[in-house]
């Protein structure tokens, strides 16, 4: 995973471009991809999809030709989105399209003008503070014209059609934390699910931020009712602790697991209730869908210094933090994948288990009496109603236990789903 983020590290990403196709490309190597172009002008709710930018070049450039601000360096260099232009002026008029973090004097941010047509630089303070007054050139050698927004999805069939969405953006250029560790995490969660057979059909969704889950939103609202889960990834790499943030509904499924599986992993975690900002589970989460998304971030966006600026490298995520993001999620689809619930077939009073030769399958385990316990939960909670995670929560026992329960049971014709 942290070999992903340095090889995407360097492109320059936006809402829509080049960028974004290189991107996918190379995502496209770990785990097949269905790409998808949207044309410019195209109405997706109450948006429209915007016109294509694509860079080749910028810089500022003082009198001796050196160039003191270089989009070569970093693709952090140049406002997002920045119209063309060619042009010589004065270090003040220069100001105005000059952006820089006064706290953080040798970090450059990270600033963009989707909507608004506009051209600017960012750069550190320190580079600002020791620029003499004078001419300077100013080039900003790019394109934004009608073309298309691009996403991919990716696909691991289940055992039932119900989806289970997964949601990362890649509209950000050298970012390491924000946006490349998600990235990074949901293709090696596709690479590990398809080594299973999983119950629900996996979608994975690599998109740019809000234009881009509102257009999928758009162009699959026909058959959103199949989205019975879903969790969006985001500043996946950093290291401090994991932090969940549920969806709008606040007890959806997804967010039951994630607070049961965060809980009794003992990690070092918060949950947090849904706020209508943040990334694209608010667009997920909207009144009109509803959906039950919740979003999986280490430290959350804004919630560290390092956010949306040139610190957010690869030098500021760890292959441990990752490794660590990714457990958490394979956990939490597993508990997602088995929670299921049963009828006992056999209510009126307690089955014998002994001459079903339960209880002798069993022996030997280190955990035979919680296994029993947990035999014995299964049953009376299964009346259609509870689900594993229920029965799991009220007895206290792990919820690995009470699916091995219900399995056994099952085999054994004493419940059904």
């Amino acid at each position: 995973m942290y070999a992903l983020v340095e090889r995407l590290y360097p492109l320059c990403r936006s809402i829509t471009g080049d960028g974004v196709r290189a991107t996918l490309d190379i995502v496209g190597e770990y785990i097949p991809l269905r790409t998808h172009e949207v044309p410019t002008g195209t109405q997706v709710l109450d948006w429209t999809v915007p016109q294509e930018w694509n860079i080749r070049d910028a810089y500022v450039a003082d009198a001796q030709g050196n160039r003191v601000v270089d989009f070569a360096a970093s693709s952090l260099h140049v406002l997002g989105y920045s119209v063309p232009v060619s042009a010589t002026m004065p270090l003040d008029e220069l100001r105005a399209h000059l952006h820089t973090l006064p706290d953080h004097p040798q970090w450059v941010p990270y600033r963009t003008s989707y909507y608004k047509p506009e051209w600017g630089f960012c750069l550190a303070q320190e580079t600002l503070d020791a620029l003499p007054d004078g001419d300077y050139e100013v080039c900003v050698d790019s394109t934004l014209e009608d073309g298309h927004l691009t996403y991919a999805e990716h696909v691991i069939p289940g055992q039932v059609s119900d989806e289970v969405i997964v949601s990362c953006h890649v509209c950000h250029p050298s970012l390491a934390n924000d946006n490349l560790a998600g990235i990074a995490v949901a293709t090696y969660l596709a690479r590990a699910l398809a080594e299973e057979q999983p119950y629900y059909t996996y979608r994975f969704i690599y998109a740019p931020g809000t234009i881009g889950a509102i257009t999928w939103l758009a162009r699959n609202a026909e058959r959103i009712d199949q989205v019975k889960h879903g969790l969006v990834l985001a500043c996946a790499g950093d290291r401090g602790q994991l932090t969940y943030k549920q969806s709008r509904r606040g007890d959806a499924e997804i967010d039951r697991v994630m607070r049961h599986v965060l809980s009794s992993s003992k990690r070092p975690h918060s949950v947090r209730e849904f706020t209508p900002y943040g990334y694209d589970e608010r667009q997920y989460c909207s009144p009109g869908f509803d959906l039950g998304v919740g979003s999986l971030s280490r430290t959350p966006y804004a919630g560290y210094p390092e956010y949306h600026t040139s610190a957010d490298n690869p030098g500021f995520v760890s292959p441990e933090a990752m490794a660590d993001t990714l457990a958490v999620c394979r956990e939490a689809f597993s508990v997602l994948d088995r929670n299921r619930r049963y009828v006992n077939l056999s209510p009126y009073g307690e089955p014998q288990l002994g001459r079903r030769g339960l209880y002798d399958a069993l022996g030997g385990r280190s955990d035979t009496k919680e296994a029993q316990m947990a035999m014995l939960w299964v049953l009376s909670l299964s009346d259609g109603e509870h689900a594993l995670l229920d029965v799991a929560e009220r007895s206290g026992l792990p919820f690995d236990t009470v699916a091995a329960a219900a399995a056994a049971l099952h085999g054994a014709e004493l419940i059904k789903a």
